[in-house]
């Protein structure tokens, strides 16, 4: 990772084929298109955001607000529609989305690859949040969230997080920290530290 920029972009262009993008997961790389003029743009920052499950706090509001919640979670149901979302519902502060049609298109194929994940959560038969990410072995991430119902997004981040947790992972990559993922309990890792994590988490992957 020597050639990231300080910003940790690695590289632009490419493809986001399955094989490319398992390729840039196993080398904690990810994708992020930033403008039209730049419509592929590879990033590896550095420090990189994590979830530590040992380190997990849920805010005694989120808590509250979560036991009074009427939402059914499911996982890896209506994916692609999850990922639209992600990329429809507005951000607070945020004016536009790094999810392109193109992304959709990708991460659809890797979810029917069996190397995507994803939690949502739905009231009286509407999706309401969700969440999607990337999963290898016992590495996961999480890519984005959206909610349109107070809390239905991080009601399913953690109902993703009791999931993986279940199947022996110990940490999600978030990329950056949030104020979402800082509320948890997210922090930083310098670089090498996720690296040498990531090779941990994906030691027994034979894809």
């Amino acid at each position: 990772m020597d050639l990231a920029t300080e910003d940790g972009l690695v590289a632009v262009g490419g493809d986001l084929r399955v094989e490319t993008l398992l390729e840039a997961y196993r080398n904690g790389i990810f994708p992020w298109p930033l403008s039209p003029d730049f419509p592929l743009a590879w990033f590896s920052p550095d420090p990189r955001g994590v979830l530590v499950f040992a380190d997990l706090h849920v805010p005694r509001s989120l808590a509250k607000g979560l036991r009074q919640s009427a939402f059914e979670l499911r996982h890896d149901e209506s994916f692609t529609e999850i990922v639209r979302l992600c990329a429809a519902v507005p951000r607070k502060g945020q004016q536009s989305t790094w999810i392109t049609p193109e992304i959709v298109a990708g991460y659809s194929a890797l979810f029917a690859a069996g190397h995507a994940w994803c939690t949502g959560a739905w009231i009286e038969g509407r999706l309401v949040g969700g969440v999607y990410g990337v999963k290898l072995a016992g590495f996961r991430s999480g890519e984005s969230m959206f909610t349109v119902e107070t809390n239905a997004g991080k009601a399913s981040l953690l109902a993703a997080v009791e999931r993986f947790r279940g199947e022996g992972v110990a940490w999600l990559d978030t990329q950056m920290v949030t104020p979402v993922v800082a509320s948890l309990g997210g922090k930083e890792l310098p670089r090498e530290e996720f690296l040498g994590r990531l090779r941990d988490a994906t030691r027994s992957d034979t894809t």
